[in-house]
């Protein structure tokens, strides 16, 4: 049986997860609290598998409870589960160590999952808030990518033929003999190469090659 705390200040929130979890076989409610404070000794009295927190709560807020549990009792997984989806509020419960954020508005199998996920020491995030953890990281490769063509724009047909076989893993005289090239020219082509990507060495300049996709090419 998975264990579970469900900590939420409105009595009607509450009925509702305890309903939605007790539906699972494998689930067992073995505590509920109103507060943040309540939550932390109820988890310290019952010590259960699992820890379903609102963050907004009088006496004590979902997001310090949470703190309190995950430092003193690290056998009890953390979800957050919450009317409010702000990004602040997801980086400080994931920064904190919670291993699960979901939303109260999200579909009850969500709920499901999350605890069982979290019980055998995954973790879980509601679709919308995994899209928007995930987001700052594509925008980051995107503008990396973004800046790695505009570096690659600026080499000549001959460099850009260079890099990508370098970016393959070619050698000096395989990129010679691909292109005809007797190798002295080959490593001139290079050294100019990394001067104008701005790169230390040969990895740097295939990884650059990567970014601007034209590895293979």
């Amino acid at each position: 049986m998975i264990r579970v705390l469900i900590a939420d200040d409105e009595a009607m929130i509450r009925a509702g997860v305890r309903a939605i979890l007790e539906s699972d076989p494998d689930v067992e409610v073995v505590s509920e609290a109103a507060d943040g404070r309540e939550a932390i000794t109820a988890a310290r009295r019952h010590r259960p598998d699992v820890a379903v927190l609102d963050i907004r709560m009088p006496v004590l807020d979902g997001l310090s409870a949470a703190a309190e549990i995950i430092t003193t009792m690290p056998a009890t997984a953390v979800v957050m589960l919450t009317t409010f989806g702000e990004d602040d509020y997801v980086e400080r419960a994931l920064g904190g160590g919670a291993l699960g954020f979901l939303l109260k508005a999200a579909d009850p199998r969500e709920l499901i999952a999350g605890v069982r996920a979290v019980a055998d020491g995954g973790a879980y995030l509601s679709p919308e808030i995994a899209r928007r953890v995930i987001a700052p990281y594509r925008e980051g490769a995107r503008t990396r990518s973004a800046e790695a063509r505009d570096a690659v724009a600026a080499l000549t047909d001959r460099e850009r033929e260079v890099l990508a076989l370098l970016s393959a893993g070619a050698s000096n005289a395989e990129i010679g003999r691909r292109l005809h090239l007797v190798e002295g020219t080959v490593k001139g082509h290079v050294s100019a190469i990394l001067i104008k990507l701005g790169v230390r060495n040969r990895v740097e300049a295939a990884v650059l090659a990567h970014r601007a996709g034209l590895a293979g090419h």
